[in-house]
């Protein structure tokens, strides 16, 4: 299964989408798919899928239904019996495990810490109870707070902010809070963020 086979192409952004499409010579109708039109969306592709149609889901950049909408879709077709089919591709969450250096043997991932502080300070407490590593997506526009909170939360427990992975300005980014905290102060934070905190055994 690949997009040049498919009917019709399921997009987070259809105009990001269609540029990825057009790059690499594929026309194929494309229908946005996104959190604020999940739910009728979904009831449209599964009417789709029931026809016959082989319909795609992609996301701009990460994989559907992890901190990204598809987990919906994926639950309707397997309520429903339809066959689906899940194609890998790059994971930021893996991706900046392996190149955070910790334990990758066990690890929790939480998706986007919360925007409101009472409760991204209780993710981070979590976090530093757990023996397991645990990974985080952050933005660029919170990561300075966020720091800020992991040095009182998580003290001299070592962190990795791993940014724009498999892009030209990736970076991995390891150290204390008060460290990194440091550095991004001087050096304001852009792209995708990937926090991963080491693991209390780790």
């Amino acid at each position: 299964m690949n997009l040049k086979s498919v009917d019709l192409v399921g997009a987070e952004d259809t105009r990001h989408s269609g540029m990825l499409l057009k790059h690499f010579g594929i026309k194929k109708p494309l229908l946005s798919y996104h959190e604020h039109n999940e739910a009728m969306r979904t009831a449209q592709l599964i009417e789709r899928l029931a026809a016959g149609e082989n319909v795609a889901l992609i996301t701009d950049a990460g994989m559907p239904g992890f901190s990204d909408p598809g987990t919906r879709l994926v639950r309707e077709c397997i309520k429903l019996g339809l066959p689906l089919t899940i194609v890998p591709g790059p994971s930021s969450i893996l991706t900046a495990l392996l190149g955070s250096g910790f334990s990758t043997e066990r690890f929790c991932f939480r998706g986007f810490l919360p925007v409101k502080s009472g409760q991204r300070e209780r993710e981070l407490r979590a976090a530093a109870g757990r023996e397991e590593t645990t990974a985080f997506f952050d933005s660029p526009y919170r990561l300075t707070k966020t720091l800020a909170s992991c040095i009182d939360i998580l003290r001299n427990r070592q962190l990795c902010v791993a940014r724009e992975l498999t892009k030209k300005f990736e970076e991995f980014r390891r150290g204390t809070a008060s460290e990194l905290l440091a550095y991004y102060e001087a050096h304001a934070p852009k792209g995708e963020i990937v926090l991963i905190v080491s693991g209390s055994g780790d």
